[in-house]
């Protein structure tokens, strides 16, 4: 297993078994890429994690005061969305987490983690937080790798500026990008913010190499009128001082990027892993193996299975179907089973869940 920059990846041959030989090869830059762009595509949202090829979806959203489910019981959202059908993965108040009940009632400020088909999150997202526009202006402070590909993706969809304070680096974007306009100069100049009008901006992405940038900018576009900010943190120890204030998102790459080393690393056969809330908790994707007899999943309703504390099941992927994980739903072998695993420390008795032996006593 290697983790190599992006450009390694378009070497033709580079790692095939007659030269470098590498299994399972994982590139930083574009699981921070993708990360960022499900944030932009879903406004409002904390964190966007994907599972079953993006089939389902994790999201984390803060509960705004006003929201239709705050100060409601969780059985109120199925009563009140018949036709939208959700699971509430996990609840944060105050940094603490709670196992959601049926009658656990969402307060305003509760990190919410909710798990729902792809298409059905932003139906789920307006029940908890007021409806936000989509983002079409985006402003890239940083002209990387990472924001080199963001923009390539978001340029045909969305109005996307780079400022960048390599003249030789503007070139070669300008050169590579279609529509994307690249701008010389320094993301910490008011001047310059000014003068692109950085309060017309939806959302500005401070994605440089250098905190200090990344958050000076980020303040700074966010005082004269940014209407969100996104800032990337490579000092994991500081993401959570800054996020919460004025800056909206503190992204740290290496959390980003730890679940594509865990997925390669746990027992049972688990094909997706999240990293959660600095490391202490996980989302899985894990895969049911066996019948009744030789697996403690396969066959058994989702009540039926003796799950480690603070774990829950939030949705069950059977070929394309997704299926949200109420306590009456079968488990079949195939299955591909999304769990929330609140304390890391059970991880091992999850792993054995799905671990398949001759017989199952």
């Amino acid at each position: 297993m290697l983790a190599c920059a992006t450009a390694y990846l378009t070497r033709k041959g580079l790692f095939a078994h007659e030269a470098i030989p590498i299994d399972v090869l994982i590139s930083p830059e574009q699981v921070v890429t993708d990360h960022v762009r499900r944030l932009i595509e879903h406004p409002g949202a904390l964190q966007v994690l994907e599972f079953a090829g993006g089939l389902v979806q994790l999201v984390a959203v803060k509960a705004f005061y006003g929201g239709p489910l705050v100060g409601q019981d969780l059985a109120f959202l199925r009563r009140h969305m018949p036709n939208v059908d959700t699971r509430v993965a996990a609840i944060y108040r105050r940094s603490r987490p709670i196992i959601p009940r049926g009658d656990t009632v969402i307060e305003a400020d509760d990190e919410v983690f909710f798990l729902a088909a792809r298409l059905d999150i932003r139906a789920v997202m307006s029940e908890l937080r007021r409806v936000e526009r989509d983002f079409r202006r985006v402003v890239i402070a940083g002209g990387g790798n990472i924001g080199e590909r963001l923009a390539e993706h978001l340029e045909h969809s969305h109005q996307v500026k780079i400022i960048e304070h390599s003249l030789e680096r503007c070139t070669t974007l300008s050169e590579r990008l279609d529509r994307t306009v690249v701008l010389h100069g320094s993301a910490t100049s008011k001047r310059l913010l000014e003068e692109e009008n950085i309060e017309e901006c939806d959302i500005f992405c401070a994605l440089t190499n250098d905190d200090e940038v990344n958050i000076m900018s980020s303040l700074l576009a966010k005082r004269l009128g940014a209407k969100k900010v996104l800032t990337l943190i490579n000092n994991a120890a500081y993401v959570d001082l800054v996020q919460g204030g004025e800056i909206d998102i503190a992204i740290s790459p290496q959390q980003a990027t730890i679940g594509s080393l865990l997925t390669h690393v746990r027992r049972g056969d688990i094909v997706n892993v999240h990293s959660l809330r600095r490391g202490a908790a996980e989302a899985i994707e894990a895969i049911a193996h066996g019948d009744k007899q030789s697996s403690k999943v396969v066959g058994r309703t989702i009540s039926d299975i003796d799950l480690p504390e603070g774990t829950t099941i939030g949705a069950i992927v059977r070929g394309k179907e997704v299926i949200i994980a109420h306590g009456n739903v079968m488990v079949e072998s195939g299955d591909h089973v999304i769990l929330f695993v609140i304390d890391k420390r059970r991880i091992r008795d999850v792993e054995r869940l799905f671990q398949v032996g001759l017989t199952f006593f």
